[in-house]
């Protein structure tokens, strides 16, 4: 159909309109001599209103889209043209700063359409402080920047150390919604001397990180560019390639909505060793869970160890568990089996018979949250003493009475389950659900396939680029792209970013538009071109707005807008069938 469409000049392939060149200019060459204000007092109750709105529950004023754009331009052409800023730094300041925005057009009263005008006849004799939404542009919360304001400044260029560092940043290709969070966390990186930042991007590439890797890895832990090069990564990257793991693997998992600690993750690891873990089994363990390496081992698991050596348990026994059930190492088992020795001290039971209940059924108890003991004996109509010969008798039985679990063949796994549903239900935890619960009982039934089916499905979205943690966040917000077979999922993302031309991000955002068929997007975005060519729509529209109105919305507010919409809708509807029956043929 793509053929059809580009030959009949219905479908355009445009460039995405997020993606932005990494190139600068000469971007701050501006003279403050020539500046001159007409009235500083306004200026100062611009700035004083300004904080007002970010502070106030009053209703501020609302523009439409439209006055928006207009507003974004006023902003961007002052930026550019009157302060003498590069044009890719102008545009993604004025279209990152909705907060600063707001606030400066509080100040007017004025229609909609008029709101620019009045903002570029202010701008004319009025300063901005232009840290305002530069910062807000990288990423830093507006109720924030009080903190990051540079005092006895307000125009960038006046900070040409900071611009500097920024501009090495962005052309190393560090994504400029985040050096936010450098500026917050590692806030020296933008004082350092021309040359340094770069040499310390160097020196993580000849670790043998690929550039991409860097900037993960600077974003999830901007600590890493403060000092010398971390002892503790480069520990863990050797020791990763000793037990045959690649050093970029480490950047598929790694989020940057969280800060990690390499330190923890290198406590981690000799915490494993010393426990007899083979590198293979290191390996297996990493590539099966890497959230154990990523997020290192919990203060639970060390309070549990040496808990359990005091109760008697033999360190030779508590290594075996760990290393036969390594989930037993998570959290949440580990807080499970914690209860477990809280339950059994309150009914009375002796450390030698706890000792033997946890050596023996250390794997079963560390999957079940216990409710507390005095509602057990509550609901048994019984007393501690009584519980507490029940459970010596049949240790078993703690499970049975007092789980926060529901109890029910469609939940507990019995030994003769078959193989494909143990995969099943493995894939499921790694996205999060936990063993045993009732979401896991619907998570079964919910996903279709086997469980490396699954996992082949999931596997594509993370080589597409997407970020690990995100592609789980997303999965759980629409299961159901799971349900489509990896062809269909490879093909839907390479219409996106190939064809349509939007950046993979925008899936984060809208993770169901892989969930559509791949007819109704094509149909839709041709038309959709087809009337941004002809400025019939906003050029800015998301994936969502085009693809979840039903069909008679989508006619109404979009093949209709043109006169000759509904043709060029029913041409493109034909094209669409006449590929469909030539497949067919084909097959």
């Amino acid at each position: 159909m793509i053929s059809h469409l580009d030959q009949n000049h219905l479908f355009l392939f445009f460039p995405a309109v997020c993606k932005k060149s990494l190139a600068t200019h000469n971007p701050f060459a501006v003279s403050l001599k020539g500046s001159t204000f007409r009235d500083c007092k306004a200026t100062h109750f611009l700035q004083l209103r300004r904080l007002y709105c970010f502070q106030s529950s009053n209703p501020v004023k609302r523009l439409s889209r439209n006055a928006r754009v207009k507003v974004q331009d006023v902003l961007l052409d002052y930026l550019h043209s009157s302060r003498g800023y590069s044009f890719m730094d102008s545009e993604f300041i004025s279209k990152n700063s909705p907060h600063f925005i707001q606030s400066l057009v509080s100040e007017f009263h004025e229609q909609d359409d008029d709101v620019a005008g009045s903002l570029r006849r202010f701008l004319r004799y009025n300063p901005i402080n232009e840290f305002e939404p530069f910062f807000e542009s990288l990423g830093i919360n507006p109720h924030e920047l009080h903190l990051f304001l540079p005092r006895g400044m307000m125009f960038l260029s006046d900070d040409d150390v900071l611009l500097e560092n920024f501009h090495v940043l962005t052309n190393y290709g560090v994504p400029r919604n985040r050096i936010g969070k450098i500026h917050k966390e590692a806030k020296e990186v933008f004082g350092y001397p021309s040359g340094l930042l770069s040499l310390k991007f160097q020196a993580y590439e000849n670790l043998g990180l690929s550039r991409s890797r860097v900037i993960k890895l600077i974003v999830c832990c901007p600590s890493l560019l403060i000092g010398e090069t971390s002892s503790e990564l480069v520990t863990i990257l050797d020791w990763l390639k000793k037990i045959g793991i690649e050093h970029d693997w480490i950047g598929n998992y790694l989020s940057c909505s969280k800060t990690y600690n390499f330190k923890k993750m290198l406590d981690a690891m000799k915490f494993l060793h010393k426990v007899g873990y083979s590198e293979k089994q290191m390996h297996n363990l990493f590539m099966e869970n890497p959230a154990l390496l990523l997020e290192g081992l919990e203060k639970k698991v060390y309070v549990f160890l040496g808990l359990s050596l005091k109760l008697g348990l033999k360190k030779n026994v508590i290594y075996s568990s760990f290393l036969e059930y390594p989930h037993i190492l998570s959290s949440k088992s580990v807080k499970n089996l914690l209860g477990v020795v809280g339950f059994l001290y309150y009914i009375g039971m002796g450390t030698d018979d706890i000792a033997h209940i946890l050596s023996n059924h250390m794997h079963h108890l560390s999957s079940h949250p216990l409710k507390g003991p005095k509602a057990v004996c509550f609901q048994l109509k019984i007393r501690k003493a009584e519980l507490c010969q029940i459970i010596k008798d049949d240790p078993l039985k703690l499970i049975i009475l007092a789980s926060k679990l529901k109890q029910n063949s469609s939940v507990l796994l019995s030994c003769d389950e078959s193989s494909k549903h143990l995969e099943k239900t493995t894939f499921l935890r790694k996205l999060g659900y936990a063993e045993n619960s009732e979401e896991m009982a619907k998570a079964v039934k919910r996903f279709r396939g086997r469980g490396d089916q699954l996992q082949e499905r999931f596997d594509c979205l993370v080589e597409a680029g997407l970020d690990y943690n995100i592609a789980i966040k997303m999965i759980q917000h629409a299961p159901m792209i799971l349900n489509q077979n990896k062809v269909v999922i490879e093909k839907k993302i390479d219409f996106l970013r190939n064809i349509l031309g939007y950046p993979l991000e925008c899936l984060v955002g809208f993770p169901a538009y892989l969930c559509y068929n791949l007819e109704r997007i094509m149909l839709r975005f041709s038309m959709y071109a087809w009337l941004k060519e002809r400025k019939a729509v906003n050029p800015m529209l998301t994936l969502s707005s085009i693809l979840v109105s039903s069909e008679e919305r989508f006619i109404k507010y979009f093949v209709n807008v043109h006169p000759e919409g509904p043709i060029i809708w029913k041409g493109l509807k034909s094209l669409l069938q006449k590929d469909k029956s030539q497949h067919i043929l084909c097959i």
